[in-house]
């Protein structure tokens, strides 16, 4: 009798990790509650399409003090340089900011401008907002997909903004369980490990960055740009 030699199992993937930001200041905080919805439908998602997901919540109001200290110095205290290596580990994220002025709140826009340009590079991002009145339901896709765009994140089509009204609506549950389909179809796809595996060094890293490591090959210091840069000509 032939014996079937077993299939070698396979090592265990780490969970994929979710990152879910948070710019409300107030407590309680209807921003925070958009956010921890959001995240339970991608949870409840992730575990029908059989995906293993962790979801943890990083609020901003804590760091305030450190993100304006970073603004002006340039320098990360220990615990936004914490907040900004979940991020980079993230395999996913949620935004959520509150509207302020008829635009995205400077916490949440001061907090990714202190994050390294490199750092969300394909990494999939669902977009929320939430607001007093629903003329500002535009906020999301106006000003924070643009600011991811420049990031090079990989935002979902479908952005999540609740007003007062809202609330209590089907509208709302129904476009948070699309956003999380959405979601969840990237991280399954490994959509973000893919892009970077492929093409890393394709993309324009910035000198020094905190997202590129040690890996110096990935930054062209003989190009006519650098060189230009240290004084010699383009033509040397």
């Amino acid at each position: 009798m032939t014996t079937v030699p077993a299939r070698p199992s396979l090592p265990a993937r780490e969970p994929r990790r979710i990152v879910v930001v948070s710019g409300g200041t107030s407590e309680p905080s209807s921003t925070r509650m958009l956010a921890d919805r959001i995240a339970q439908r991608v949870l409840e998602r992730a575990t029908e399409a059989g995906v293993d997901v962790t979801a943890s919540v990083l609020e901003l109001r804590p760091l305030a003090a450190e993100i304006a200290s970073a603004t002006v110095t340039g320098f990360a205290q220990p615990a936004l340089q914490a907040a900004i290596d979940r991020l980079a580990a993230a395999d996913a994220l949620v935004v959520a900011t509150p509207v302020y002025k008829a635009g995205v709140s400077g916490l949440v826009k001061s907090f990714f401008d202190v994050v390294d340009q490199d750092l969300l590079i394909a990494t999939p991002t669902l977009l929320a907002a939430t607001a007093g009145t629903s003329r500002h339901a535009l906020v999301a896709d106006e000003q924070l997909r643009s600011l991811f765009a420049y990031l090079r994140a990989l935002t979902i089509p479908t952005s999540v903004f609740a007003a007062s009204e809202d609330w209590g609506s089907r509208a709302l549950p129904e476009r948070i369980d699309r956003a999380a389909n959405e979601l969840v179809v990237l991280l399954e796809a490994d959509v973000r490990g893919r892009m970077r595996a492929a093409s890393w060094q394709r993309y324009q890293h910035a000198f020094g960055s905190a997202a590129g490591g040690d890996d110096a090959a990935a930054i062209d210091l003989d190009s006519d740009l650098m060189r230009l840069a240290t004084g010699a000509s383009a033509l040397d």
